[in-house]
């Protein structure tokens, strides 16, 4: 019976090995794109806000118009080639040859044989030919067999010769396997899981209702177990898709400021010096910095009671959100007052209901913490955590 239990026991851990290092891989290759998303969606902010939906400044036929959106949406379509650079960097491959991989399966002849349905072999291998702009796990796949494929070539292959014919023969190898099988694995699964995403979304009335209020309520707890990766890596394939998305985007705001107000609930309640300062660090760092771990762990975890009201918080925000239909154009994934241009593409009223639920779920969440309180630990002086920046 006991060798039993414990050969269960090693089944899970190998399973949470894995399943860690699934998830921290795919964090490792996503959270550089940051800086090009936060560029990519301030881009198609300002043509939304200058364009004929808002101010009205340009025309939508304008070279300022059009300049703007097609800088915006190659940050979106080109992901391929840059997610290439960065799984490399991830799994230890030259970067150059992730980049080439994904610009491989970028190319234009690629794109119009999928468009066009056209019967194609690679090197006598049928392949099931597919548009892979804007997708994110077909390059992550690929690039993660490659980085066996180049050890396997770098090890046998002389330092006088490895220069030349490594590079060569790691793409000459992972031509069929990217484009035949890993490839179409990656869109497979980055299909069903986006169809799952869109068919909540769209659903309309209760269903998405429901869906987005609970997700609202949780989505910290998702974002601490790192599966919010997974959800990024389904959002983005979405937003590059269809050019919205009413599931995800739509709980940021008021998920990410329900920490900060469950924080400032926390200052208004607690009465040392120090204790009081480092809250309001926190709020500042949610806010400012997009940084929820400070907030979560310095007064979350440690009086477990503000987490009550940080989910009443995004419980609240995120029901506004969903009643109001907010909708995200953009993918920004930050929890600072950034996460506003998630909202920016659409109308005005859809930019002001994102900040309205990121407003309620800050106030819902305040004024739960201080009703609700800290408990008995919160007469001892606080400890400020060890906190790295939050994607």
């Amino acid at each position: 019976m006991n060798e039993r239990v414990e050969e269960n026991q090693k089944k899970e851990a190998v399973w949470k090995r894995i399943g860690n290092g699934i998830l921290n891989a795919l964090g490792g290759c996503l959270i550089p794109l940051i800086p090009m998303l936060i560029t990519a969606a301030m881009l198609k902010t300002l043509a939304s806000i200058l364009g004929p939906d808002m101010l009205g400044v340009v025309d939508a036929q304008s070279d300022l118009y059009v300049l703007l959106t097609f800088a915006g949406d190659a940050g979106f379509y080109f992901f391929p080639i840059v997610i290439g650079y960065c799984a490399s960097k991830q799994f230890g491959v030259t970067p150059v040859l992730g980049m080439l991989l994904g610009g491989i399966m970028l190319h234009p002849t690629m794109i119009d044989m999928a468009v066009s349905e056209t019967p194609f072999t690679v090197f006598g291998i049928p392949c099931a030919v597919q548009n892979y702009s804007g997708t994110i796990l077909p390059i992550i796949l690929s690039v993660w067999m490659m980085s066996y494929i180049e050890k396997i070539f770098h090890k046998y292959i002389p330092s006088s010769l490895d220069i030349v014919f490594t590079p060569l023969l790691t793409i000459l190898m992972m031509l069929p396997l990217a484009l035949c099988m890993f490839g179409p694995i990656g869109n497979f699964i980055g299909y069903y899981m986006t169809e799952v995403i869109m068919t909540l979304g769209n659903a309309g009335g209760l269903v998405t209702i429901l869906t987005v209020t609970l997700l609202g309520t949780i989505l910290q707890f998702v974002i601490m177990c790192g599966l919010h990766w997974l959800l990024i890596a389904t959002v983005t394939v979405v937003v590059t898709t269809s050019g919205s998305e009413s599931v995800m985007l739509p709980i940021m705001a008021a998920s990410s400021f329900a920490v900060g107000g469950m924080c400032l609930g926390a200052f208004l309640k607690l009465k040392d010096k120090k204790d009081r300062s480092l809250a309001v660090s926190y709020v500042i760092a949610q806010v400012v910095g997009g940084v929820t771990e400070p907030g979560l762990y310095g007064i979350g975890f440690r009086y477990k009671k503000p987490l009550f009201a940080m989910m009443l918080g995004g419980f609240a925000g995120s029901l506004y959100a969903a009643i109001a239909g907010l909708t995200g154009y953009n993918l920004v994934p930050v929890a600072s007052f950034l996460v506003v241009l998630n909202y920016t593409g659409g109308t005005m009223m859809n930019v002001v209901n994102g900040v309205i639920s990121g407003v309620i779920g800050f106030v819902v969440a305040a004024i739960a913490t201080y009703i609700i309180g800290l408990g008995k630990d919160s007469d001892q002086t606080m400890t400020e955590p060890n906190v790295t920046k939050e994607a």
